[in-house]
């Protein structure tokens, strides 16, 4: 604590830095747990014969937030892979990702750094259906690369590793950059994927089509069943939730911490100035009790309790204002009362 028991700048600092990251933490986990109680309220919507009807009696012909799990189907053509052979799929995704080592100049270490360098995504449109064949009815999936959760299966990956001369490494050195190769990898969602959708299920003339629904929930196309993907997101919640009590137990114990310490300084203020005002009024007392007769007795009279003579003279500061009784009393290590200072013996004065 600094002067007028204010708190230091590291402790305020502190304080602020605790309570933003808890405030932040909350808010995350707020919003993580509104995702989990709207999945929880989605409506599982079947992907049967009987779809139809169930959205031609639905408002406006939609389920804002429905749940339906179905195998992937294109419409039209499907997409190859460029490494797989007979390896078809309605999205694939191209990527070139760059790995080197990166020296910090603060920690003196090679840190590894990965950067994508190139990405290219092909869809083609394409449907979900029943697992059972003949059931007759189809979901069209709008907007695919929307979804918040879209689930690639990784069908290629191969790591090129850089080829680096002597000449190259003393660069890198010089540099503070190595590079360590390009890693190359093709994700594809492959017909007859199982997948649940979770979005906007909706009846536009004939065509049944699943969308990003427009009530600000996230949008999901994921190949786990809808009760792992719930329990996934419940795990989150609570997750967030437990660092949000943890640092917000922090921040409740620093806040702590300072109101006690200013609670134990305005304490002693609130005593010294007690002190002082039984002072005064002693001193006060004494003064309409002492006749002028008694006037020499006042002034050579113990600054401490007012009633004894002064009997000690303090070294190594020569000040003569205390009485035996009252300089026993005082606690170690003694201070003169007057000027504070370290009594390092003390010299008793006879009064004739």
């Amino acid at each position: 604590m600094e002067g007028g028991g204010r708190p230091s700048a590291l402790q305020a600092a502190l304080l602020a830095t605790s309570t933003a990251l808890t405030a932040l933490l909350y808010s995350v986990y707020r919003q993580k747990a509104r995702v989990a109680r709207g999945l929880e309220g989605a409506r599982t919507v079947r992907l049967d014969g009987d779809l139809r009807a169930v959205l031609l009696e639905a408002p406006g012909r939609c389920v804002p937030y429905a749940v339906i799990e179905g195998v992937v189907q294109s419409v039209k053509d499907t997409l190859s892979s460029q490494f797989v052979e007979n390896c078809k799929g309605v999205v694939q995704r191209l990527t070139l990702q760059e790995h080197k080592m990166v020296w910090n100049r603060t920690t003196h270490l090679w840190n590894d750094y990965e950067k994508i360098i190139h990405q290219r995504t092909n869809t083609t449109p394409f449907n979900l259906v029943p697992p059972e064949e003949g059931a007759g009815v189809t979901v069209r999936v709008m907007k695919p690369l929307d979804a918040a959760e879209l689930s690639l299966e990784t069908v290629y990956e191969k790591f090129h590793p850089s080829v680096q001369s002597f000449t190259d490494v003393i660069g890198h050195y010089i540099s503070g950059e190595r590079p360590k190769g390009i890693q190359e990898t093709e994700q594809m969602l492959k017909v007859g994927t199982a997948l649940t959708g979770v979005g906007e299920l909706v009846l536009d003339n004939t065509t049944i089509k699943l969308q990003p629904p427009k009530q600000g929930m996230p949008y999901y196309l994921s190949s786990l069943d809808f009760s792992t993907l719930l329990q996934k997101h419940e795990a989150n919640v609570r997750f967030w939730k437990i660092l949000t009590v943890v640092f917000g137990f922090a921040t409740c114990t620093i806040l702590f911490f300072i109101l006690r310490k200013q609670y134990r300084h305005h304490r002693e203020r609130r005593h010294l100035r007690q002190m002082q005002e039984e002072f005064r009024q002693a001193q006060e007392r004494l003064m309409r009790e002492m006749n002028v007769e008694g006037g020499e007795t006042l002034k050579n009279a113990c600054v401490v309790c007012l009633s004894n003579a002064k009997s000690c003279v303090f070294l190594e500061c020569g000040h003569v204002c205390s009485c035996t009784e009252c300089y026993q009393a005082l606690p170690e290590p003694k201070r003169c009362p007057v000027c504070r200072q370290p009594v390092s013996r003390v010299v008793p004065l006879y009064n004739s």
